[in-house]
């Protein structure tokens, strides 16, 4: 090769180097040497079955090794301050460009966080009062229902240079915050006959607060206060020593020879309990709360969280909480009425922000609704709304499933947002199932085959129509399509709702039927999840699946969340006549030195925690002691690294035959996860098999009436059949499903669908149809009926 030749060939090189993000080699979780070539500034779908490898690829390897590459250009002294990131386990990353995550986690449920502080819109709004409202009451932070208000006074000297000093007494900082809720919009009752016995005293430990033990720390500092005899019992108090006791304001005490505070109950429980997010608790702490208290909207503000000042303030009639409270929609178009020349640019970027909500389909929300209450598609779609006004280019933008919480009618437009952001320059990587979603795709890379041991390998990588033609999994089934069922079930009675009313529900009267697999449906917003959880969930008999997070620390697994490692550890001791204990790696059985994690992090200061297997347990989490027990001639480490599919056939006959563990592996199975492993962490579970974790732990609860929340979530389209398999069994059994859904599939598998809308927010909430599938599919009536018409292939 000459040297022109040579010269060619390497400037080629070093401009497909610019085009392509290169990996190889790697082997994060289940990733077995994957190495891929992707397009830059092109839109790359990753499909594959549940647990295939797709997040470990995207999340794990790509997103991850940029995150970590760009926290390393800041000093050693800011990276002390920010998460640590580990070198993911590959070969070789080249062209990587800034990545920037647009998850599924739903935000963070911080009880003073709402849609717009989350956002930019409620910032620009307390500008906007601050400039326009009438009559003035100071400046944006005036208007923060976040900011308290401070009064210092005194005399502040400053040295302006020259000799001159400037004076300034009674400084004040004033914020928005309602004085009595504190900002929180609402006010806790609590009925403190239920903290503790009054038949006991101090001495009997009479507290039925959770970490009030007789002998522990809280109790002990009370019984020594010195403002009650500790052996008197309760009911026997005075009035002085019940308000000392429940009411007490913070005092300094001597106690073992400390000065410490002493503080009644009822703030006590505030602080500790009540100032966080109920639903962000342990489950106990949480039964304790709803147990105790009660929530009200707080008097004073009315449940805007704002100070009366910032209320009095207000533009056109309206303030800034009334604003706050509006339909985005609606918010928006009261922007677009406001006319000042002032605080135009203001305006713009207002309505630019606004008008991006609405593009969203997240028009129906308001800014004062609290960010918790999010589910996952919503909280990824605002996460979104930084990302669209970008001037960014050259960026990698990596989504999880971003038509999660959608209906058929919305994905198109996000379709479109995904269009934008690649044709502004960036590149757009995308994890996905929905085949309307990977139509769009300009190249697509597949995994698996299977998931799990059985994934981790590239099957795939081309354009749509070359998958469509391969004879991957994805392939064959990128075109299936549902048919109407030929028959419906009959219901055997109806749950009544009457006079619904919650969130945008217009009084709704409905009949849902049991015996059967109803299904509700509607665009995003339209009001279902309101009336299930508003007047269906917690009636008696009613086990509600939801998306909720499932809560875990890395030494939880599969075994644990089930309740499947119970039956093991008493089959195990039974087999060897010793303690159950000993058969858990975080109990009597842990290795002692790594304290049954199975490996030992290393703290490096600023820099990355290094996790090393323990030398002592080679990573098996148990003493050697333990694992010469033996059950059928394997030892526990074995069993937990078995697959479900494996424990399934293990423990079903022999001399490991255990029912109450096979019973268990069968939900498990039931719901397809027979690939993973008995231990393996939940950290490292998809969103798609955590969630068919909880179903399979959940179906075991007695209940008649199981209502599922979109559980396609996170589903291959292979894996779609074998949930209408689950689903029709769980009726065949006797039990009435009710199913929140999307997915065109499971409508047309239905028995029975309730439509809501015919919008979202206040153009939704009422009934819009009632009847089989056939019927909607027929009438084409609702948007739902359209899409399922074009779905099962009607003229």
């Amino acid at each position: 090769m000459n040297t022109a030749t040579r010269t060619e060939t390497a400037a080629r090189h070093a401009a497909d180097s610019h085009d392509l993000i290169r990996v190889q080699g790697a082997r994060e979780n289940n990733l077995k040497d994957v190495s891929v070539e992707i397009p830059k500034r092109r839109l790359t779908v990753f499909t594959g079955v549940s647990g295939s490898g797709k997040s470990s690829l995207v999340f794990g390897t790509i997103a991850a090794e940029s995150q970590r590459m760009i926290n390393e250009t800041y000093s050693a002294f800011l990276q002390g301050f920010m998460p640590t990131l580990a070198r993911p386990h590959v070969d070789l990353l080249e062209g990587l460009t800034t990545a920037i995550i647009v998850d599924q986690e739903r935000m963070g449920a911080n009880p003073r966080s709402t849609v717009g502080t989350a956002t930019d819109a409620n910032a620009m709004l307390r500008i906007l009062f601050s400039r326009l409202g009438e009559p003035h009451v100071g400046p944006p932070m005036a208007f923060s229902f976040n900011v308290p208000t401070r009064k210092a006074s005194g005399v502040m000297t400053t040295d302006k240079g020259h000799g001159e000093k400037l004076i300034v007494q009674d400084v004040v900082y004033l914020g928005g915050m309602c004085a009595r809720c504190e900002g929180r919009g609402s006010v806790s009752d609590i009925d403190v006959t239920q903290l503790y016995d009054d038949s006991k005293s101090l001495s009997d430990g009479p507290f039925t607060i959770p970490g009030y033990n007789a002998n522990g720390w809280n109790v002990r500092i009370f019984a020594a206060s010195g403002f009650f005899d500790p052996d008197k019992p309760i009911r026997e108090y005075s009035e002085k020593e019940l308000h000392d006791l429940l009411y007490r304001k913070s005092t300094k005490i001597k106690f073992d020879n400390m000065n410490l505070t002493y503080e009644g109950l009822v703030p006590r429980i505030q602080k500790s309990f009540l100032s966080k997010d109920v639903d962000s608790l342990q489950p106990h702490l949480r039964a304790f709360v709803e147990r105790v208290a009660t929530f009200a909207a707080c008097p004073d503000c009315g449940g805007t969280r704002l100070s009366e000042s910032a209320r009095s303030s207000k533009i056109n009639g309206k303030s800034i909480a009334d604003v706050c409270a509006m339909q985005i929609t609606d918010l928006a178009a009261w922007i677009r009425g406001l006319d000042e020349p002032s605080v135009a640019p203001l305006l713009g970027a207002l309505r630019e922000n606004l008008d991006s909500f609405v593009e969203l389909g997240l028009g129906y929300l308001s800014l004062e609704r609290p960010s918790g209450t999010l589910s996952g598609g919503e909280s990824q779609r605002i996460k979104m709304l930084r990302h669209l006004g970008s001037s960014l280019t050259d960026v990698t933008y990596v989504f999880d499933e971003p038509t999660i919480g959608l209906h058929p009618h919305d994905i198109q437009r996000m379709n479109d947002l995904l269009v934008r952001l690649r044709d502004k320059g960036n590149t757009v990587l995308v994890v996905e199932h929905k085949p309307e979603a990977i139509a769009i795709a300009d190249h697509v890379v597949d995994l698996g085959p299977g998931g799990g041991t059985a994934g981790g390998t590239v099957c795939f990588e081309g354009s749509v129509d070359g998958l469509r033609a391969s004879d991957t999994i994805t392939g064959r089934h990128l075109d299936d399509r549902a048919a109407l069922k030929e028959s419906v079930r009959s219901s055997s009675g109806a749950l009544e709702v009457r006079g619904a009313s919650t969130h945008n529900l217009q009084d709704v009267d409905v009949d849902i039927p049991l015996g059967v697999l109803c299904v509700l449906t509607g665009v995003a917003g339209s009001g279902k999840s309101s009336l299930i959880h508003g007047s269906v969930a917690g009636r008696d008999g009613v086990v509600v699946i939801d998306q909720g997070a499932i809560r875990g620390s890395r030494r939880s697994n599969p075994a644990t969340y089930t309740g499947l490692l119970e039956p093991i550890r008493k089959a195990f001791a039974k087999a060897n006549g010793v303690k159950p204990a000993l058969f858990s790696a975080n109990s009597e059985g842990a290795c002692p030195t790594c304290n049954g994690a199975g490996v030992i992090y290393t703290e490096l200061g600023f820099m990355d925690t290094v996790a090393t297997p323990c030398e002592d347990c080679d990573g098996k989490r148990f003493q050697a002691s333990v694992l010469e027990y033996t059950l059928g001639g394997r030892n526990i480490a074995e069993v937990l690294a078995m697959s479900v599919s494996e424990a399934e056939e293990f423990f079903e006959d022999g001399e490991a035959r255990t029912p109450a563990a096979h019973k268990i592996l069968d939900r498990l199975a039931a719901v397809g996860l027979g690939y993973l492993s008995l231990g393996q962490p939940l950290t490292t579970l998809s969103g798609g098999e955590r969630q068919r974790l909880k179903l399979a732990a959940q179906m075991a609860e007695k209940g008649d009436v199981y209502v599922l929340d979109e559980p396609t979530t996170g589903l291959h389209l292979a894996d779609v059949e074998q949930l209408l398999g689950l689903l029709d069994r769980l009726v065949e059994s006797g039990k009435s499903v009710i199913v929140i859904e999307h997915h065109q599939a499971v409508m047309a598998h239905a028995d029975w669908l309730i439509d809501l809308g015919p919008g979202a927010g206040h153009d939704g909430g009422r009934i819009v149809f009632e009847g089989t599938p056939r019927d909607l599919v027929a009438k084409r009536s609702t948007l739902t009926g359209e899409h399922l018409a074009e779905y099962v292939g009607h003229e």
